[in-house]
């Protein structure tokens, strides 16, 4: 997988030799000397990471990173920090500064390389769901997120740690107690269990699990459907890069070394939880959007543009195992005197109440409709014509027994007319729909309330 590359270091020599290293890879590089140049590049060249050194002379790494994702244009680009400050509490004021990782100098380049891949991965999935996101947000499909629900679900998350080493796991244990839902388990057949039995936020896994272990359970994961977007991090011996490469090529998202520094770990695991929840809510919302797409918002069936390509299905797979498929179109009688009298709104509780009522009288395998204003549409596979025709008479019953509520304790009787008609073999969907159509106004004609049958 290949990208764009912003490398950004103060020393020239630096940014040559990464660039040349980057460009051997196959990526795209970007240079940039400070940290007012990385700003404006970031802003003008859309790269899929950055690489981004701490020590500058105008704006230090920390204060770019923090500028960087307060600013939406540049919030969703990983932020890989490259430094040659060491210490725990460098990397924690990285990471907390908003940095996706921190990389100390001299830096190993199978691991650098390793660790953008898996950057930019992740950034490919988030710019989809992020472009669903937008696409949400013009139809108000979501809200901005809550602090304080932010805060709390990140309190609340779910957290497995896999860990035989009974020391590590007695440090992880305490530094992580404030989770009330952390659980603890020291071998692969427990964290199995665990993993099927739970709904988990984000999984640790130690490396040093006997033999394989570790890495089997990383695979694990990332091949169930269930769990396959949980975040996963790793505790791994330093020096043991082999292990970590194997790791990162499953798909892990982060990692800490042994011994585990308080602090740093604390900053992964909130890292990796505050990804998790913006994740979440983006697949929330493409999944409204989804809906959206296939729903209709007044009264919740599915539209016409879901019905007819449901409906084309139907008539194939009918004609393969010759097995019949049966639609009703309906239409509520008389219904703009509704509106003309008592106006829209009633109009519209109506329409919500005859949907709700369609809902509760068919079958499971039906599929009920808006097919447009007034008229609904039932389509009924492996139903015969006899079949369809007892149906649509309950539907008639259901619709003219009960009164329909339209506000300030006002009812109305609203009964509906009735077509049917068989799907045959060979038969296009505009064709079947315009039989149905034809002796729906048929019925119309003689009377309403009543059914009339395409024979």
């Amino acid at each position: 997988m290949t990208a764009k590359v912003l490398v950004v270091d103060d020393v020239h020599v630096i940014r040559k030799v990464l660039e040349a290293k980057l460009v051997a890879d196959f990526f795209e590089v970007v240079l940039a000397g400070s940290g007012h140049e990385a700003l404006e590049k970031a802003r003008s060249e859309s790269p899929d990471i950055i690489l981004l050194d701490v020590m500058m002379p105008d704006i230090d790494g920390f204060e770019v990173c923090r500028r960087l994702k307060a600013d939406p244009l540049t919030r969703h680009i990983p932020v890989v920090m490259v430094t040659g400050l060491d210490q725990p509490r460098d990397r924690v004021a990285g990471l907390e500064a908003g940095a996706d990782d921190f990389l100390t100098k001299p830096t190993n380049d199978t691991a650098l390389f390793a660790r953008v891949r898996n950057l930019v991965r992740l950034k490919t999935m988030f710019d989809e769901l992020r472009l669903r996101e937008v696409t949400g947000l013009g139809f108000g499909l979501t809200m901005p997120s809550d602090d304080l629900s932010d805060a709390a679900a990140l309190q609340n998350a779910k957290i497995l740690v896999a860990e035989n080493d009974p020391e590590s796991a007695e440090v992880i244990a305490r530094i992580l107690s404030d989770h009330p839902d952390l659980a603890m388990v020291n071998d692969d057949s427990a964290a199995r269990t665990a993993i099927r039995d739970g709904d988990w936020d984000l999984v640790i896994v130690s490396l040093t699990l006997p033999g394989q272990d570790g890495l089997r359970l990383c695979a694990h994961l990332r091949s169930s459907e269930r769990l396959r977007q949980v975040p996963v991090l790793v505790l791994s011996r330093t020096g043991d890069d082999r292990s970590l490469l194997r790791a990162f090529d499953l798909g892990v998202n982060d990692y800490v070394t042994k011994p585990v520094d308080q602090a740093e770990l604390m900053a992964r695991v909130n890292s990796q939880l505050r990804r998790k929840r913006y994740q979440d809510r983006l697949r929330a919302t493409m999944q409204m959007s989804v809906e959206m797409a296939v729903l209709d918002p007044l009264t919740g069936l599915y539209n016409r543009r879901y019905l007819e390509s449901h409906l084309a299905g139907r008539i194939g797979a009918a004609a393969q195992v010759h097995r019949s498929t049966a639609i009703l179109l309906l239409d509520l009688d008389f219904f703009k005197s509704i509106n003309d009298n008592y106006g829209h709104a009633a109009g519209d509780a109506v329409l919500k109440q005859f949907a709700h009522r369609l809902r509760m009288n068919v079958r499971g395998v039906d599929l009920a409709a808006r097919y447009g204003g007034e008229e609904f549409m039932i389509v009924m596979p492996e139903t015969s014509l006899q079949e369809a025709e007892m149906i649509a008479q309950r539907l008639l019953r259901v619709t003219g027994k009960e009164p329909f509520a339209i506000g300030d304790s006002h009812e109305i009787h609203v009964t509906a007319s009735i077509g049917v008609a068989e799907a045959h073999e060979g038969e296009t969907v505009e064709g079947v729909i315009r039989r149905a159509d034809d002796v729906l106004y048929r019925a119309k004609a003689e009377g309403r309330n009543r059914i009339a049958v395409s024979r």
